[in-house]
């Protein structure tokens, strides 16, 4: 068996492929981090950093494929063309665990409610592993853990490496344009890989879902799920089990023959339209496997959100500066503006991903005070907003950036990073661009 790639999944497959008897190679076309290096060093595992050595990986019986690395790349198309099958660590990882595996996945929101998914039954008292995305290697913790349950955030990079495996229960939240380059620029294609969260799904297994997403609903008029269908939306009743918005009051319904948790979104920990989607996703993946009411209302009420995702960082003489660095892409962006209840300064840019910016117009003319790019090129960014924003600034470090910020934004006003690009422009990842911001506002 081979690995192709060596951080947190690739190393959870390794160790737990040898485990279960496999003759494991890792091969990194990059360098491979100390702590990972140690851990294949501990369990005697052979492996390779700076290259691929082709004839030993042409050669395996199995590959199990990082989630970063294309389907496009040579070595996989050559793999593919000797018919070596090329997986992911959920479908290797899966077939070792009869835990049930509440899955979730969507364009935007999906590490939130995740951890607000995990969150609820941890706190309901369940056992019951994080993975995939976000938290320890799902492969890892199948072999050295025995959890009866895992919460996963799957990507459409790893469904699209998922072929046997079975979610108990799928959710998705949302599916809006994103790494459109790995799918030859087509929607539809990225579309379908979002929906193989459903794959071999039976009756007997549940399908969380946005009933207000345009390109949900589109794929299931055209496509069967076997699955028990179980809806949420913040613009129409439903009927049967599910979760629906009226006014301010969330009402959930699962065995409607039961009483309905009701809570009004005041209440909620979350604030913000996506949120509530979030909570309701989270809410009712939860009841599936038949936590409590009270536990989920309480769990709603303390959660404390991810660092990076609209973050509170500080109020500096009546200005609020928010870090919402995880914010990659316009959609995620549109959400954080659209929760902005206060005159906002924005800080945005990076590497753009092939972004459309009019989709921002509406939100940035009613809600934008003045612009902040963060950024090498900030070129688009300025032809987009030149017209609806009187000030634009251009910075090229965190400290600039939230200086200036500092300096137009008056008491009352909002500071919010999101940036709408990657970061690997100034920054490492989104995360150091994050810490970068914090920092920057913590010196003023």
């Amino acid at each position: 068996m081979v690995i192709l790639g060596s951080g947190e999944s690739g190393v959870g497959c390794a160790i737990l492929g040898k485990q279960k008897g496999f003759d494991v190679f890792v091969s990194d076309r990059g360098l491979i981090k100390d702590k990972y290096k140690q851990q294949l060093i501990e369990e005697n595992i052979l492996f390779e950093e700076g290259v691929h050595t082709e004839a030993k990986i042409l050669n395996a019986d199995e590959v199990i494929k990082s989630p970063g690395i294309p389907d496009k790349v040579e070595l996989v198309q050559k793999l593919r063309s000797k018919n070596i099958p090329v997986i992911s660590e959920i479908e290797f990882a899966g077939r070792y665990t009869n835990a049930t595996k509440i899955c979730i996945s969507g364009s935007n929101g999906k590490t939130t409610t995740t951890l607000l998914t995990y969150h609820i039954m941890k706190k309901a008292g369940y056992n019951v592993g994080l993975g995939g995305n976000v938290g320890k290697s799902f492969a890892l913790q199948v072999a050295r853990e025995n959890f009866d349950y895992y919460v996963l955030e799957l990507s459409s990079f790893q469904l699209d490496g998922m072929f046997d495996f079975r979610a108990d229960v799928s959710v998705l939240l949302n599916i809006t344009p994103d790494h459109l380059d790995r799918y030859d620029y087509k929607f539809e294609n990225y579309v379908a890989s979002k929906f193989r969260i459903t794959q071999n799904q039976s009756n007997k297994n549940y399908f969380v879902y946005c009933a207000d997403d345009e390109a949900i609903t589109t794929f299931m008029q055209h496509h069967k799920i076997k699955a028990q269908l179980v809806p949420f939306s913040i613009k129409k009743p439903i009927d049967g089990n599910g979760a629906y918005l009226t006014e301010n009051q969330i009402t959930l319904n699962y065995k409607p023959n039961q009483n309905p948790l009701i809570m009004t979104i005041e209440e909620l920990a979350l604030q913000g339209k996506h949120n509530v989607y979030n909570s309701m996703a989270a809410s009712l993946a939860t009841r599936i496997v038949d936590v409590r009411k009270e536990i989920i209302r309480e769990s709603l009420q303390d959660f404390q959100n991810i660092e990076h995702r609209l973050e509170f960082v500080a109020s500096i003489n009546g200005i609020e500066f928010i870090n919402d660095s995880k914010a990659t892409n316009i959609n995620s962006t549109w959400y954080a503006l659209e929760s902005m209840e206060k005159p906002v300064v924005w800080i945005c840019g990076g590497q753009d991903k092939g972004n459309d910016y009019n989709e921002l117009s509406e939100l940035v003319k009613a809600r934008v005070k003045a612009i902040i790019c963060l950024g090498k090129d900030n070129s688009k960014i300025i032809a987009a907003f030149k017209d609806l924003v009187e000030i634009i600034v251009q910075t090229d470090n965190a400290s600039d950036a939230v200086a200036a910020s500092y300096k137009i934004g008056k008491k009352g006003d909002v500071v919010l990073l999101s940036p709408a690009c990657a970061s690997f422009d100034l920054f490492q990842n989104y995360e150091d661009r994050g810490m970068q911001f914090k920092a920057a506002v913590r010196s003023l």
